[in-house]
């Protein structure tokens, strides 16, 4: 579909979200034959572009690991156990973010679990974040929206006080932090993707330099405060 915008209807440039490495590229080679300026938003497709202005999700899974330690220590508590629910093991988004997670735990005390797999599905989820509440932890990360709903409907479930961080913003994720089920999430900021990226283009078509490759466009941290 954006061939034809980009090609056919004469665009001297386009802002795209890939939704795979190679999903697009006979499109993208035709577009960029045509002269036309790529401009990656969200997710790059693996195909030369002018920037690619995203969320450096390792980054903000150290973000999260942080607001978790800083709450945990509030409460007085300085080690346990720590769970993790994530999709899968091959997305690299939500791989990055645990990465991250992991990262901001280094050199403490706390015990990181093995990650547990829930493909998104809030209900998976929320059964493998009881199990964590079972053997004891204190903190749970879910890695994107699904993870992180399925943590939170564990923790109001399970009636007992663990630190639930998560990914993503959906009206359930804001309403479990509403309710005290949910710390905080860490929320994407596709309109400074989309700002962003047109200041971009526009730079790109009159000849400007255009900065680095990579953008971050960071994460914001959304908890019952900020509600």
């Amino acid at each position: 579909m954006f061939k034809y915008y980009a090609v056919a209807g004469g665009a001297e440039a386009i802002l795209l979200a890939a939704n795979g490495p190679d999903a697009v590229t006979a499109a993208l080679e035709e577009a960029d034959a045509a002269g036309v300026k790529i401009v990656y938003v969200d997710s790059a497709a693996d195909f030369p572009g002018v920037q690619t202005l995203a969320t450096d999700n390792k980054a903000a899974g150290t973000i999260a690991g942080e607001e978790m330690i800083k709450a945990l220590e509030a409460n007085g508590i300085t080690e346990g156990k720590i769970g993790i629910v994530n999709v899968n093991a091959a997305t690299a988004s939500t791989v990055a973010r645990e990465e991250g997670f992991r990262a901001a735990f280094e050199g403490t005390n706390f015990e990181l679990l093995e990650t547990q797999y829930g493909d998104g599905d809030a209900a998976k989820s929320k059964d493998i974040a009881a199990n964590y509440i079972t053997q004891g932890c204190v903190g749970i990360f879910g890695a994107n929206e699904g993870s992180t709903v399925g943590t939170g409907n564990a923790i109001q479930e399970a009636g007992q006080t663990v630190i639930g961080v998560g990914f993503d913003k959906s009206d359930t994720i804001l309403n479990l932090i509403k309710n005290g089920y949910i710390l905080c999430t860490m929320a994407q900021n596709p309109d400074v993707m989309g700002y962003e990226g047109i200041q971009t283009a526009v730079k790109a078509l009159e000849g400007e330099d255009v900065g680095e490759e990579f953008i971050d466009t960071g994460v914001s941290v959304i908890n019952k405060d900020s509600l």
